[in-house]
């Protein structure tokens, strides 16, 4: 083989243990998968759904996905975007309910949310609307759940806006209040320079900076 060749054979052989949140894996990851697997066919990806940070020091993974900045020492990052969250509902639900107007207003609708983690009450808190946990209308830690929810018109809740992009029915509301969450690709030190690692994380980050300036119109649903 040419030098070329052989790189291609060692990037395309072999096993990577990619984690990234429920959210992540389920609706962003797999099309970026899809082509990341023609471009290497024998190259496998263990596919790790969780909220909770795999230890990668500990090597439950090779490859993390985060939305957060990683403190660790011994941890390569690579900061690959930032992404908008802001708040949805369905055009079914608010022709229904009417769109709030000010954040004071979300008090007033059925709401989507957390069932214990509090990171979106903390945002909805932040941005003016006075509600507690009791306050949510259908109450999931799992975002996938939640983004099933809002599409089929429980109420108003919170969804990354490239991923909201891809459904034609959800509609933003309170455009203003949005937040925005950094990307990072993330692996241990010693796994950095390990073609297939390499590969993987090259491929992510091409990937996810896309998904992240205008989310991926070729992924399209109803």
């Amino acid at each position: 083989f040419p030098p070329f060749a052989r790189f291609w054979v060692r990037v395309s052989m072999g096993t990577v243990r990619l984690t990234a949140s429920e959210i992540v894996a389920t609706e962003v990851l797999p099309p970026m998968l899809a082509s990341l697997c023609d471009a290497h066919p024998r190259l496998s990806i263990e596919l790790v759904p969780t909220n909770a940070n795999q230890d990668l020091l500990r090597r439950e993974a090779d490859v993390a996905v985060r939305m957060t900045r990683p403190t660790q020492a011994g941890l390569v990052a690579r900061r690959v975007g930032s992404v908008e969250v802001g708040l949805y509902a369905s055009s079914r639900y608010l022709k229904k309910h009417g769109s709030p107007r000010q954040a004071r207003d979300l008090a007033k609708h059925r709401l989507v949310g957390p069932d214990r983690d509090d990171g979106t009450l903390a945002y909805l808190r932040s941005v003016g609307a006075s509600v507690r946990l009791r306050d949510f209308t259908v109450r999931s830690d799992d975002q996938v759940t939640q983004l099933a929810a809002l599409r089929a018109g429980t109420g108003v809740g919170v969804c990354q806006v490239p991923l909201a992009r891809r459904y034609r029915k959800l509609r933003r509301v309170l455009p203003k209040l949005g937040l925005s969450l950094e990307i990072w690709i993330v692996t241990h030190e010693d796994l950095r320079a390990v073609p297939r690692v390499r590969a993987v994380m090259d491929h992510l980050a091409s990937k996810l900076a896309r998904y992240a300036e205008s989310g991926d119109p070729s992924a399209r649903a109803s």
